[in-house]
């Protein structure tokens, strides 16, 4: 009779839980967890006293930081019920979410998190792994009716504002396009997007002068309607 090496073919299988469970310290990105989307109204409500990663998106240039603080402020007309696109976004996403951890072993996440230097500076990505230096990999899901020959630059400011909150070195772009709301390919695309300390600087610089406009010492100006979008 074949000796079977059961002992190795066991530690492989426990080993990833060997590990997180002898893992005594957690990694510092979730010292800084703040709510959970899955309690919507404490997620919302978490938000509505920050800069998040859909309001960095806004942050273009200084000239503005106006607008998206009067949307900050008075909400958009996405707010309000949003739209058959951000329906479908919505559906789609756990789709897209588990076509990424199959793919790309990133788990889907629904955490809201605070930057380490400032807890008003909070962003949720849409998926997060830890490597096996302890930094956190990001990925982030859109859906879209149009073919991109580029990653949207809106995106881009999301996606460095998720990578400045957390820590991150690189997300995970993942896209989805739809044609009358059925995808066009059988799988999404995607592609690594790098860490731009230079555009987290001017993001960082931005919100800043974003949370000034907002004066939350006011509390009279302190109504916020927040948007659908994560």
């Amino acid at each position: 009779m074949t000796d079977i090496p059961f002992a190795l073919f066991d530690l492989e299988s426990v080993a990833p839980r060997v590990s997180e469970a002898l893992r005594s310290e957690p990694h510092p990105h979730e010292r800084r967890i703040v709510a959970d989307a899955s309690d919507r109204v404490a997620w919302l409500r978490a938000r509505s006293q920050g800069v998040t990663a859909t309001d960095a998106a806004k942050l273009a240039s200084r000239s503005s930081v106006r607008g998206a603080a009067y949307e900050k402020l008075h909400g958009s007309p996405r707010s309000f019920g949003g739209s058959r696109f951000t329906d479908h976004g919505r559906t789609r996403e756990p789709v897209i979410a588990e076509w990424v951890r199959r793919a790309h072993g990133i788990e889907p996440s629904t955490l809201l998190f605070h930057a380490a230097s400032d807890r008003r500076h909070l962003a949720t990505p849409d998926g997060l792994r830890v490597a096996v230096d302890g930094t956190p990999e990001l990925c982030e899901i859109k859906t879209t009716s149009r073919a991109w020959r580029g990653i949207p630059r809106g995106y881009l400011r999301q996606v460095w504002w998720q990578q400045y909150v957390l820590g991150a070195e690189r997300t995970l772009v993942v896209w989805e396009q739809h044609e009358d709301f059925v995808p066009v390919h059988p799988e999404p695309r995607c592609r690594w997007v790098d860490r731009d300390d230079d555009q987290i600087a001017i993001l960082v610089t931005l919100a800043n002068e974003l949370l000034a406009a907002l004066r939350p010492d006011d509390a009279a100006r302190a109504v916020y309607r927040p948007g659908v979008l994560a």
